[in-house]
């Protein structure tokens, strides 16, 4: 805040370098308040762990039964089971981005435990994950 004393006006002249607005409009952008894009919006995205075997996976095709039919990103397509801890909390469609952990004793089934929502693919993809 800049302060000066005119000793033939006596009067007070204050500027501030921080203010910015003048009658409700923005001078730098010129935009009132509402306008313009919205600030950018943190998302929260769990990468699988390769030490607990989770691998990204797509669903393709719906079994019924708490069952789905995933190709996994290593090109293995397997049988994907819902775990309970995800079955009524999470719907999964086909062609969502999942994480599964195959089955250590048949390569050919998994459990599905994470589905990924559109913002967090969004970003997986923009930063090389997919």
């Amino acid at each position: 805040m800049i302060e000066q004393d005119n000793s033939i006006n006596s009067q007070i002249i204050r500027f501030s370098l921080n203010a910015k607005w003048q009658n409700g409009v923005d001078v730098l952008t010129e935009k009132r308040p509402g306008q313009g894009s919205a600030p950018e919006e943190i998302i929260r995205v769990r990468i699988p762990n390769k030490r607990n075997r989770e691998i990204f996976a797509c669903a393709e095709l719906m079994m019924g039964a708490n069952h789905i039919r995933v190709r996994c990103f290593d090109g293995v397509t397997r049988m994907g089971r819902i775990k309970g801890k995800i079955k009524k909390k999470v719907w999964i469609r086909e062609g969502d981005i999942l994480i599964v952990v195959p089955w250590s004793f048949q390569d050919d089934k998994c459990d599905i435990i994470y589905r990924y929502t559109g913002p967090q693919v969004e970003w997986l993809r923009r930063n090389g994950y997919l």
